[in-house]
């Protein structure tokens, strides 16, 4: 039995999925409305009032410079993460977006081996295959439905945006250590718009009014989804609680039947399933073996 702060933070973290994988939801409607640069500006611009708010009424400390580079860091990545998942979503049905995202604890392993020297043991090469056979089969699956030249780029997408957020994890988790929920998701939504703003001149354009309340409902969704895994993975070990992202399967599954009529494919089920077998066979390597101390490498 784990104690009850973990099993806290676990719950906790999956109601952050849960909400996350909403907001995904009302992102895709808004990239296909809106582009994937110009959806994620508006909302990130949105969040910035969304946590900014009840995070000044909390009267906060200064960051500390750690934090801070932290922060810059992790806004950098997540820039980079998020348009190109977002990008590859509006390409693709909801489930096999998530499927193909699952790659990532698997990522991590290589990341960790470069970044943390880490060594790549035959059981890791083992779940990678069995990873990389699951995205085979999403994607040969992609080619029989039909769904075209921009679905394959869209996955691609997806892909990409798995590698960074491979890296992702393990800012989370050292972010966490060195910040409240408040400030991660505030300085996350404000160095992020800043980031998009950069390219503004040449590409934001001014939403219909029509679209504000699904843009102000992402930012909010995406803000709370933000706080509680923040709060969740300061309290328990990133290893512990990586499997909660694989309930965002079924979220996704549920809305793209819901709101985009989406239905979900045998061969994305099979290759999420031989994904989620991949990252569960390397979370136990991880179990039996020493980690390195992934606080100390920032």
């Amino acid at each position: 039995m784990r104690p009850a702060a973990p099993l806290l933070a676990f719950a906790v973290a999956s109601l952050g999925i849960a909400i996350f994988s909403s907001m995904d939801a009302v992102m895709k409607g808004l990239v296909l409305a809106l582009g994937a640069y110009n959806a994620l500006t508006w909302r990130m611009l949105a969040g910035v009032a969304a946590s900014g708010i009840p995070y000044a009424l909390s009267r906060p400390k200064r960051p500390s410079r750690a934090a801070m580079r932290l922060h810059l860091i992790r806004a950098a990545v997540s820039a980079v993460m998020a348009f190109l998942f977002f990008w590859g979503l509006g390409r693709v049905p909801m489930a096999q977006a998530i499927a193909l995202s699952f790659i990532a604890p698997i990522v991590a392993l290589f990341l960790a081996a470069w970044l943390l020297k880490e060594r790549i043991t035959r059981v890791t090469l083992v779940a990678t295959a069995l990873a990389f056979a699951g995205v085979l089969l999403i994607l040969w699956g992609q080619t029989r439905a039909e769904l075209g030249e921009d679905a394959f780029w869209g996955a691609l997408a997806i892909l990409g945006s798995a590698l960074c957020y491979a890296w992702n994890i393990i800012l989370m988790r050292q972010q966490s250590l060195l910040a409240g929920p408040g400030e991660v998701a505030f300085y996350q939504s404000l160095f992020v718009a800043g980031l998009f703003l950069l390219a503004a001149p040449w590409l934001l354009r001014v939403p219909s009014v029509a679209h504000a309340p699904a843009l102000i409902l992402a930012a909010v969704l995406a803000t709370a989804s933000l706080f509680l895994l923040s709060w969740a993975y300061a309290r328990a070990e990133a290893n512990y609680l990586a499997p909660t992202e694989y309930t965002g399967f079924l979220w996704a599954t549920f809305w793209g039947w819901i709101v985009f009529g989406e239905r979900v494919s045998f061969f994305t089920v099979a290759g999420a399933a031989l994904i989620v077998g991949g990252c569960i066979i390397a979370a136990r390597r991880r179990d039996q073996a020493p980690v390195a101390d992934t606080e100390a490498q920032i």
